[in-house]
């Protein structure tokens, strides 16, 4: 009796304790992905400054919490004027006291000030790193103190594409992996512009694999944020592309599983996958008639192009551009772009319940505890009770601007240790019961699925190197299942294709080079093949040489020059650099030459601007994420490093021609206070001048950078002569 008496109460206890604890919160839909918490004994309504707020903090942001280790941390941004910049910012969970505050520069990119800290963070209780993605293409992960573990800037890297709407996509973080898709024009086999999907090491930041399953993108600039989970024993990755369709990857291995198209435009909306079925929403024009915006419901089990054989139902009636599905219980809660939420039978689509949030729907939903926790542009929070099967609005909060005006609302709530976290243009919220202490959630890694049979494909990484001359770096290499489970490490025989160095052992050392080099690496295992890319830059500059480079073409190891710069031969015999005026997209273009490690250097150019009407193009030099620009309209000469908020720009007349060679200059020098931007420019016949055309410090540095081309083109500009000096690097 007295052993059952033990045993109940231990039961009971464990229960309430299981009750009580909350699961982390690392992805911005949830534990699972699916916009549901687990957590219970949440509250129903709350009061601005009053009743059930638990607390509230100063902050400025626009997207969804993580919270890990009883931390909650959000994305945002901060500061006037020079002082602008993006944030990530962590709060002790229980007391909202501040933990840490990072700050970062934002550069070469035409993302507004007020759309900067678009993306969600996400976060890996396992290691405790939060992962954070600026409006700017900087990939970077924190650790638990804030310290930075690995940056790298996708834009120099791989060509990352950075668009005016400011969409930028959210990290995600499964097993060993952190997944992250974008935009992106790169080098070599991956120059033509489409929506890729890569995967890092989520503890070095390597480049794992890399992969592009769609077609031409109709929007370059979407922002759907990859789920990851299990489609008939195989790890997925799902997500919405640029090109208006949705596609299932593994994600081991990258390689595609199949695809649905959906919509003519790109899909920003995240899908939700559960029980080998995938629900995906967009507001845009559907593919087979002339209507805007469907939900579906996909099989996810089948392979190639499903798009007319594996669709379950639709539903034409909830245009959900933006905010994500939650699925809970059965039924699905979507919030179309006129904030009016609809629930939804999850196995026909038949619509359950509907109302009207307010006018404008970015935010998703979150389910917990039978209640709907729902954000609306315009301030408003709201909290609907589900009682038997029925919906009851219980809560309807309005939060402003101390001037009165309302604090807009972006991200969705996150649910964790029995509270609730969002953020707005106002301020970070904490709400909850405020006798219930948090409880943290204790990590539970996921059991590994190991591989069985024999080996169906090879995965090679780091995927790709960016290496100087004697550096080493050691490769790996692992071999996959038909279901992309894992089987076991291999080592392969190692191939350079291009690429100036040697082998021994997998550890690759890079030879030496007067000019940059690119190629790759091939591995060959078990009668299977696989490469990674490489590219290798001199250490001590070098001039790029045109001359070698066939016309109509550009520099092999350029990223982001696909369509844009070409190298031309002139009537005269005399070989230029071309970038043509363009006559429908965007003519402004970034191309990047070098390391992006590279810093304290110099680089030249010369250029001329053809004649067309009375237009003149803008030109210049990007040295360490600065741009020297020479203003043809304008007739200036200015150093910027942000050109939608200028933050640090400064400029000074200068009046020049076109149809005549100039000859410009960039010099960058950083300490531990400032950077100092030089930049000269004079007529290229003429003997070089003692004193700088411009000089400008910045009190927050950019510390390095890949050297660049700038150039918006109205018309046709020439380029010669390119030269990068390292200053003795």
């Amino acid at each position: 009796m007295q052993a059952f008496r033990l045993s109940s109460i231990f039961s009971i206890v464990s229960l309430l304790l299981a009750t009580a604890l909350g699961s982390d919160w690392t992805h911005w839909r949830g534990p699972q992905q699916q916009g549901v918490a687990p957590d219970t004994g949440l509250i129903d309504s709350w009061e601005l400054g009053g009743r059930n707020v638990i607390w509230r903090q100063d902050f400025v942001g626009r997207s969804t919490p993580v919270v890990v280790d009883g931390r909650v941390c959000a994305a945002g941004r901060v500061g006037e004027g020079i002082h602008r910049q993006e944030q990530v910012t962590c709060f002790d969970a229980e007391s909202g006291n501040l933990l840490w505050d990072r700050r970062f520069n934002v550069y070469l990119t035409t993302v507004p000030f007020e759309r900067v800290g678009w993306a969600n963070l996400a976060a890996d209780s396992e290691t405790g790193y939060v992962y954070f993605h600026g409006v700017g293409g900087l990939l970077v992960a924190l650790d638990k103190d804030g310290k930075t573990v690995f940056e790298r800037p996708l834009s120099q890297e791989f060509g990352r594409y950075s668009g005016f709407g400011g969409r930028t996509h959210t990290p995600v973080v499964d097993g060993d992996l952190l997944f992250l898709t974008s935009g992106m024009s790169s080098w070599g086999g991956l120059a033509v512009p489409r929506h890729r999907y890569a995967a890092f090491d989520k503890r070095s930041g390597d480049l794992v694999w890399i992969a592009t399953p769609g077609g031409a993108a109709a929007d370059l600039n979407t922002y759907s944020t990859p789920v990851i989970g299990d489609i008939s024993g195989r790890r997925a990755l799902v997500n919405g592309d640029g090109d208006g369709s949705v596609y299932a990857l593994d994600a081991n291995t990258g390689r595609k599983l199949w695809g649905f198209g959906l919509s003519h435009r790109g899909l920003n909306s995240s899908v939700v996958l559960a029980n080998n079925r995938v629900y995906a929403a967009h507001s845009e024009e559907n593919l087979d008639d002339n209507t805007m915006g469907r939900l579906v419901a996909i099989d996810a089990t089948g392979s190639g192009d499903i798009t007319k054989t594996h669709e379950i139902w639709r539903h034409d009636e909830s245009p959900a551009g933006f905010s994500a599905p939650s699925l809970f219980n059965g039924r699905l809660y979507v919030i179309d772009n006129s904030a009016n939420l609809r629930i939804l039978d999850a196995d026909t689509g038949h619509l359950v319940w509907e109302t009207s949030l307010g006018t404008v729907g970015k935010g998703s939903p979150v389910v917990a505890d039978n209640k709907i926790f729902a954000p609306e542009v315009n301030g408003l929070f709201h909290i609907i009770k589900i009682n038997d099967g029925g919906y009851e609005p219980s809560s309807r909060v309005e939060i402003h601007h101390p001037d009165g005006r309302y604090a807009e609302i972006y991200g969705s709530p996150a649910i964790a240790y029995g509270r609730i976290y969002f953020t707005t243009e106002e301020g970070i919220y904490c709400l909850g019961d405020k006798s219930k202490p948090v409880q943290k959630s204790v990590f539970q890694p996921r059991p590994v699925n190991r591989g069985q049979g024999a080996a169906a494909s090879l995965r090679v990484w780091p995927g790709e190197l960016i290496l100087r001359p004697g550096e080493k770096v050691t490769l790996k290499a692992r071999t996959f299942d038909s279901l992309g489970r894992s089987l076991e490490d291999v080592s392969p025989t190692w191939t350079l294709q291009g690429v100036p160095g040697e082998i021994k052992a997998s550890e690759f050392t890079a030879g030496g080079a007067a000019t940059p080099r690119s190629g790759a690496i091939k591995a060959t295992a078990n009668g299977l093949d696989a490469e990674l890319r490489v590219r290798v830059f001199p250490k001590d500059g070098w001039t790029e040489d045109l001359e070698s480079v066939e016309v109509g073409k550009y520099p092999a190891h350029w990223i982001g020059a696909f369509n844009k710069f070409t190298v031309q031969k002139l009537e005269d015999g005399e070989i230029v650099l071309e970038k043509k005026r363009i006559t429908r997209g965007i003519q402004r273009a970034y191309v990047f030459i070098g390391d992006p490690r590279m810093r304290d250097y110099s680089m030249s150019i010369d250029f001329k601007a053809l004649p067309h009407r009375r237009r003149i193009p803008d030109m210049g030099l990007i040295n360490s994420g600065y741009i020297l620009s020479l203003g043809g309209n304008d007739q200036t000469v200015s150093v910027h490093s942000w050109a939608a908020a200028r933050r640090m720009a400064q400029s000074v007349p200068f009046a020049w021609e076109s149809d005549t060679w100039f000859r410009m200059k960039m010099q960058v020098q950083t300490n531990d206070a400032k950077a100092t931007i030089r930049g000269k420019i004079w007529p290229r016949d003429q003997a070089e001048p003692a004193d700088w055309t411009i000089v400008v410090e910045d009190p927050y540095p950019i510390r390095s950078g890949s050297p660049g081309i700038f150039g918006q083109s109205y018309h046709d500009i020439h380029y010669q002569n390119i030269r990068i000096v390292t200053e003795g690097q």
